[in-house]
């Protein structure tokens, strides 16, 4: 039998499930544990986190943690395998186009907005692994969200199960991560266009039973700046919202940050993501502005019973 709960975090949702119900108490805490110390480290919208220190340092090298050290690492390797397409610098960017705030907040207050930024790219980021020290150019605006939540999952899925022995799912906004014995029949995951969607949500649902998953949208993190409707995922190569060729990309992986790089890449590169999936053989799922659903890869046509 599977435990879950459910609970706002980081902006967004938490969710853990675990096939040993006795288990649920202690993997909810640790999860706990994990998001705590993903937002101190790597939230934009924390004066105190340690993103905000380095990129409020003028280009200074400022001391790290390990997990900044490894999330910044993972943000590099992403901008790397996708030439750019997943760039950690956007963080000008962002905040030109509105999203400068929590989203909640960016929703209730109104929006504000300014001219496209530059990206200055992410060769522009420098970690020191001997020194324990990140830089950034000066103006750079560092931004890891387009990965951070995904290695928190993962890092939070693998450390539930050496811990409690059990198997285990975390879910954290769409960024899905299992380790262990996944139960009977796989993990069960409906992909809809919006993660707070239930199981009756438009979708389908789909079985995994290890790596990850994960589901880039632009329909749900919407508001409108400067007369024009924006998301947050930004095309590096222009400074703004990516135009939307797919509602949705969702992508199956040996871990849920490789998932995440994937479903975030194809929103950015519109309608060459396809050959580019296929090319990579990962398991995907297009759903295009228009509601046509393209899947690749493997991905099962029908909804799995």
């Amino acid at each position: 039998m599977v435990a879950s709960a459910s609970w706002p975090a980081l902006g967004s949702t938490a969710g853990v499930f675990v096939t040993d119900t006795d288990a649920m108490g202690s993997a909810r805490a640790l999860l706990e544990v994990e998001l705590a110390a993903i937002d101190r480290a790597c939230s934009r919208f924390r004066r105190d986190s340690e993103l905000s220190r380095v990129n409020a340092a003028a280009g200074l090298p400022v001391a790290a943690s390990e997990l900044f050290l490894e999330a910044v690492e993972v943000a590099l390797r992403a901008a790397q395998v996708t030439d750019g397409d997943v760039d950690p610098t956007v963080g000008r960017a962002m905040r030109a186009i509105g999203y400068d705030r929590d989203f909640e907040a960016v929703l209730r207050d109104g929006h504000r907005s300014a001219s496209p930024a530059p990206v200055a790219g992410w060769e522009n980021v420098q970690v020191d692994r001997r020194a324990g020290t990140v830089r950034v150019a000066p103006g750079v605006g560092l931004d890891l969200g387009a990965t951070a939540k995904a290695l928190a999952a993962d890092l939070a899925a693998r450390r539930i199960n050496e811990a409690l022995g059990c198997g285990v799912l975390v879910n954290l906004g769409g960024d899905v991560s299992v380790a262990g014995q996944a139960p009977a029949g796989g993990w069960r995951v409906r992909v809809t266009d919006d993660h707070r969607g239930g199981q009756d949500a438009d979708g389908q649902t789909v079985s995994i039973d290890s790596g990850g998953l994960a589901t880039s949208s632009t329909t749900v993190r919407q508001w409108t700046a400067g007369g024009r409707r924006r998301h947050h995922i930004v095309d590096p190569r222009s400074g703004v919202s990516a135009p939307v060729v797919w509602r949705t990309a969702s992508v199956a992986a040996g871990s849920c940050v490789d998932a995440n790089i994937a479903s975030t890449a194809a929103i950015v590169r519109g309608a060459h993501a396809p050959a580019w999936l296929r090319d990579l053989g990962l398991p995907s799922r297009l759903v295009g502005a228009d509601g046509e659903v393209v899947p690749l890869g493997g991905w099962p046509e029908e909804t799995v019973a």
